[in-house]
């Protein structure tokens, strides 16, 4: 239910700005990636203007969190190191248990078949 909400408070919203920003902006613009010959039609797409911007945000979205994800690579590696030193303190707690219990067993044995 709480998705739901989050869906329709969030999702919602950002779908109406996009079909706006689509509407308002359906004009064809050209991109010129030749600054030196604007008029290059080999280094020149045309579209409606909406497809650039939507291409910038993604663009920046992908950008923005290859940046984090890289930014974080030092907590996930400290994190990966904790755990696997974690699994090998349980593995030696586990071991000392065993043995304990197995101390344990050979001392009561005796002492009861007295």
């Amino acid at each position: 239910m709480m998705k739901k909400l989050v869906n329709i408070v969030v999702l919602v919203p950002i779908a109406i700005v996009l079909i706006v920003l689509s509407v308002a902006n359906r004009q064809m613009v050209t991109l010129a990636l030749n600054p030196f010959d604007p008029a290059d039609s080999v280094l020149s797409a045309s579209a409606p203007f909406f497809v650039f911007l939507f291409l910038a945000v993604i663009f920046g979205m992908i950008i923005g969190s290859l940046v984090t994800w890289l930014g974080q690579g030092k907590y996930r590696k400290r994190a990966r190191n904790e755990a696997h030193e974690a699994v090998k303190w349980h593995a030696e707690a586990e071991k000392h248990r065993t043995r304990a219990e197995t101390i344990a067993s050979q001392t009561l044995l005796p002492s009861t078949s007295k």
